[in-house]
């Protein structure tokens, strides 16, 4: 459905720290900066990237949104959210665990060093 997710960033040293960590985690490699300044992640199945502005303005944090990764399990989302602790990240919402509603799923999420807010999502059977 998607092709791509870009997000912005104020600081592109420390959100490639943070991604290259989070992302990694997964089992990702670390991100490429392209010409413009920008960092991307790419994969079989999309994009990931960080960018500052192009307005020149600052970075700011959509209210109510949240991009999520999908996670191989419980133990993947606990490193993948230890691995953004350790770089730069902060911990929102309740801590990593089981949520149960129209699915039974494991979350964890983060916020990055510009706020923000990303998961790690693993559907339950």
């Amino acid at each position: 459905m998607f092709s791509h997710v870009m997000l912005g960033a104020n600081d592109m040293e420390a959100s490639k720290k943070f991604y290259d960590a989070v992302l990694g985690a997964l089992g990702y490699p670390e991100g490429v900066y392209d010409e413009k300044g920008r960092v991307f992640w790419f994969t079989d199945t999309g994009i990931f990237s960080i960018s500052a502005p192009i307005d020149g303005q600052p970075a700011s944090c959509g209210n109510g949104s949240t991009v999520g990764f999908a996670v191989t399990g419980p133990d993947q989302a606990d490193a993948w959210h230890a691995a953004g602790l350790a770089n730069g990240g902060t911990t929102c919402e309740d801590p990593p665990g089981v949520r149960e509603g129209a699915m039974k799923l494991y979350l964890a999420y983060l916020r990055d060093p510009s706020g923000n807010k990303i998961c790690a999502l693993h559907r339950m059977g």
